[in-house]
């Protein structure tokens, strides 16, 4: 019930954004509906309204217009060079309130995406002459450094959990009654590399321990199996034999992971929890959900030196994303094995003795 009333909330959410947009974008939004899932639909509504917004305030032939007034012809006088100058203008812009609005590489080149998206739609129905997007450089996207725990960061992390001794003392109030499903949590992310809004979405009947496997819905909605060990199974358990004793709101008896308000939990809400234990248990490292769900993919590397099999439990759809984050790994890989074959060993074995 929950998720539905989450879904039905979306629908209405776009068609208000859809609402404030031009008229000839409900063609573009009809068409790509059976391709993206309604959360991609909103955040390509809310990059059009900043494009649009753009266009009024800093292209001068499109100065006296509101945004929903902005047609299709407008969109074939922008040049690629208005397009390169909207890039730089996202570096740093205020916003009617007077907020002051960053974006850095991956933002802006999120953003240029959707453009791209939206000038590919209507050049192939012949609207636009031209598909100016597609001579726009993306923005380089610096490759950052995987920050992931190491075994021991593990182990003190859980151990916080377990046994809290620097939380507040509003905290440990608290700790008393999130102890098992904030262990429960944290394990999960550990021990099977799901993704936040993955594990906030689980439901009771998700989880089937005669095959130690739990159902989840990836991005785009495909529906996934993932399977778990013992650790996790021992947490899951001894969390939903207190979860049963607890009467969730109506429209959330189905959740499995519960806020303290007997609702679903949210993802900021498991946002929090994991800055609350990994601040106190790795202070120098800034961990997220994500960081965890790295920590998982390091570790199934190095098991199985399987790419293959880590994009597939990880849920990538390209294994090129997977490679992306773990080549350093595979370059350590290839180090390994250049020392791994000893050449002549009874030579090198005479060797090392005649120096004794």
């Amino acid at each position: 019930m929950a998720d539905k009333l989450k879904e039905k909330h979306n629908i209405e959410k776009l068609r208000g954004l859809m609402k404030e947009l031009p008229e000839f974008l409900y063609s573009f939004f009809v068409a790509i509906e059976p391709q993206t899932s309604i959360l991609t639909r909103i955040n390509y509504a809310y990059d059009f309204k900043q494009f649009f917004r753009y266009m009024i305030s800093e292209l001068s032939w499109c100065q006296a217009k509101e945004i929903d007034e902005i047609t299709v012809e407008d969109m074939n006088k922008v040049t690629s060079t208005e397009i390169e100058r909207y890039l730089e203008y996202l570096n740093l812009y205020y916003t009617q309130s007077g907020k002051e609005i960053e974006n850095h590489e991956s933002g802006k080149s999120r953003k240029l995406a959707s453009l791209r998206t939206l000038y590919k739609y209507l050049f192939k129905h012949n609207l636009v002459e031209k598909n100016i997007t597609a001579i726009v450089d993306a923005p380089k996207l610096h490759q950052k450094d995987i920050i992931r725990l190491e075994p021991d960061e593990v182990a003190k992390l859980l151990d916080e959990v377990e046994d809290p001794e620097q939380l507040s003392p509003r905290q440990k109030a608290f700790h008393q009654y999130t102890k098992t499903r904030d262990t429960a949590i944290l394990t999960l992310f550990l021990g099977t590399g799901i993704r936040i809004s993955e594990l906030c979405g689980l439901n009771i009947e998700d989880i089937d321990f005669n095959s130690d496997a739990f159902r989840v819905t990836r991005k785009g909605g495909k529906v996934s199996t993932l399977y778990f060990w013992t650790e996790v199974e021992e947490a899951l358990k001894s969390y939903l034999s207190e979860r049963e004793k607890i009467e969730a709101v109506p429209g959330h008896e189905n959740a499995l992971f519960l806020s303290m308000q007997k609702k679903r939990i949210s993802v900021r809400a498991v946002q929090n929890l994991v800055k609350k234990y990994a601040q106190i248990s790795t202070p120098l490292k800034k961990i997220t959900p994500h960081k965890l769900r790295s920590t998982f993919g390091t570790n199934l590397y190095k098991e199985t030196g399987d790419i293959y099999l880590v994009a597939d439990v990880l849920g990538h759809s390209d294994v090129n994303t997977t490679r992306k984050h773990y080549a350093a790994m595979s370059e350590d890989r290839r180090r390994m094995a250049a020392k791994a074959v000893t050449l002549r060993e009874d030579d090198a074995t005479e060797a090392f003795d005649s120096d004794q």
